[in-house]
């Protein structure tokens, strides 16, 4: 009788809950059993690990194979478990000495050469592993996204065989940042800038609310007819903001990790700029899936959520942003299973002002009665609009201000010096930014004197403003002020 213990790594949101992989070898009849609530791709492995195992010159142990995936209520799936398993079924048939894998956890997919291939969501897995005080071994083809987690200890192996003489001491397992080497020296370049604000043209108002919304957080509505110019001005406002620190870097590299597009370590601290097409579904933008995957919003993740022509979007697409906007989370929950991801996200949407987009123009060319103008603003719902401090009206710009030999105006960099600052004053300040202040934090940071108090009512009254709309009025002055 043999037993071997090796660990891993499941998938579940941005988490990676620990996985022990027991294999046990007994007499009877040759056979390979898996239990512990495996999906068809994990039940699949046998066929790989066999095949892996005999062309890495092992044997297969032609007895009764038992391997347990605990915890047994924790859905297990795709291929992660594959080198595990292999591992384990080595150290059992003590064709590798069990007491290597002690202090090691193990990632990877399995060809049927041996060869070792990427899976989804390593960097979550390598950041649990550091906080459990383990090494973990993942494929050399994931060894840049591993290598983002700098006090990890992580190792890179090609293959199984490689593998196995690591553990053994035959041979020396690199470090995923040496297996990296030159190849990801190159991909950790910065990826290109985002557009300069210096190419807008004219807009003024449309600049200083951009600045506003850049330097408190703030959500962003803009109006006016094509071609003026809210395109441009949302794909500026990643370049206005900060760049991510090493947390928040980690955390939206973590959700781009397990969103099964990959991670491109290039974009290493550049914040998202997500511009999904107004015909994606709310499963699209909200995510979901089995097991669930993080959709638009969060991949947004500390960055900028850009969503052109608002009313063209459905209904319920639109409505699945009404908690994330308050709460920066969203949990997705399935039959069996749920998984919450993060979706701190700032919203800049764009719509034209009626349906042929020219009310209220100069050229007179509108022709929308006003039953389709308010049906048009009519597939916005007041909560959602609610939820958003700034709402900007623009106009069209005239041919003059649209001439090449026009004096360019403020580049990108001298208004993220002025963004820097009023974050850094916010920051000082311990409350967040100010966006996220809540009735304790908009008390303390935005005291108003009894003739302010007075005006703020009056306009609330006036304006019929809700509570919420209150508040967003007092964040904005604040980081006007």
């Amino acid at each position: 009788m043999g037993l071997a213990l090796v660990h891993s790594r499941a998938r579940a949101g941005v988490a990676a809950p620990a996985v022990q992989v027991e294999v046990h070898l007994s007499g009877g009849l040759p056979c390979t059993q898996i239990v512990g609530l495996p999906a068809a791709a994990v039940r699949e492995s046998r066929d790989r690990v066999r095949a892996a195992i005999l062309c890495a010159q092992f044997e297969y142990p032609q007895r009764r194979i038992t391997i347990n995936l605990a915890p047994a209520d924790l859905p297990k799936d795709g291929g992660r478990f594959d080198l595990p398993i292999a591992l384990g079924i080595l150290a059992a048939s003590g064709q590798i000495d069990r007491d290597a894998l002690a202090g090691c956890e193990f990632l990877g997919e399995l060809g049927l050469t041996g060869e070792l291939r990427p899976v989804d969501g390593i960097l979550p897995a390598v950041l649990a592993a550091a906080r459990a005080g383990r090494r973990l071994v993942v494929p050399a083809a994931s060894a840049a996204e591993a290598a983002l987690a700098r006090e990890a200890e992580a190792y890179a192996a090609r293959t199984l065989l490689e593998t196995c003489a690591g553990l053994s001491g035959q041979a020396r397992l690199p470090s995923v940042g040496e297996a990296s080497g030159e190849a990801a020296a190159e991909t950790l370049r910065p990826a290109p800038a985002p557009p300069d604000l210096s190419a807008v043209r004219g807009q003024l108002q449309a600049r200083r609310a951009l600045e506003i919304v850049a330097a408190g957080g703030h959500h962003l509505l803009m109006s006016g007819p094509p071609g003026c110019g809210k395109t441009l001005l949302a794909s500026c406002l990643p370049g206005l903001l900060p760049e991510a620190s090493e947390a928040e870097a980690l955390e939206t590299a973590a959700v781009h990790s397990i969103s099964g597009q990959g991670l491109d370590p290039s974009r290493w601290r550049q914040r998202p700029l997500r511009a999904p097409h107004h015909g994606a579904s709310p499963v699209a933008l909200a995510g979901g899936g089995s097991p669930p995957r993080p959709g638009e919003i969060s991949l947004a993740h500390n960055g900028v959520l850009f969503l052109d022509e608002l009313p063209e979007w459905s209904r319920a697409a639109l409505e699945v942003l009404r908690e994330p906007l308050e709460s920066g989370r969203i949990t997705i929950s399935r039959a069996g299973r749920s998984a919450e991801f993060p979706a701190r996200f700032q919203l800049v949407a764009a719509l034209n002002p009626c349906p042929c987009g020219f009310a209220g123009d100069p050229s007179a060319r509108c022709r929308c009665t006003p039953d389709m103008v308010a049906r048009y603003w009519g597939r916005l719902s007041g909560p959602l609009l609610d939820r958003i401090d700034l709402h900007l009206s623009m106009a069209r710009l005239p041919p003059a201000q649209l001439r090449a030999d026009a004096p360019p105006a403020e580049s990108s960099a001298g208004v993220r010096a002025r963004v820097e600052a009023a974050r850094a004053r916010q920051e000082a300040r311990g409350s967040g930014l100010n966006a996220r202040l809540d009735a304790t934090g908009l008390a303390a940071c935005c005291r108003l004197a009894d003739a302010e108090q007075a005006l703020l009512e009056q306009a609330a009254e006036r304006l019929q403003l809700t509570a919420r709309s209150v508040h967003r009025v007092m964040r904005v002055a604040r980081t006007i002020a």
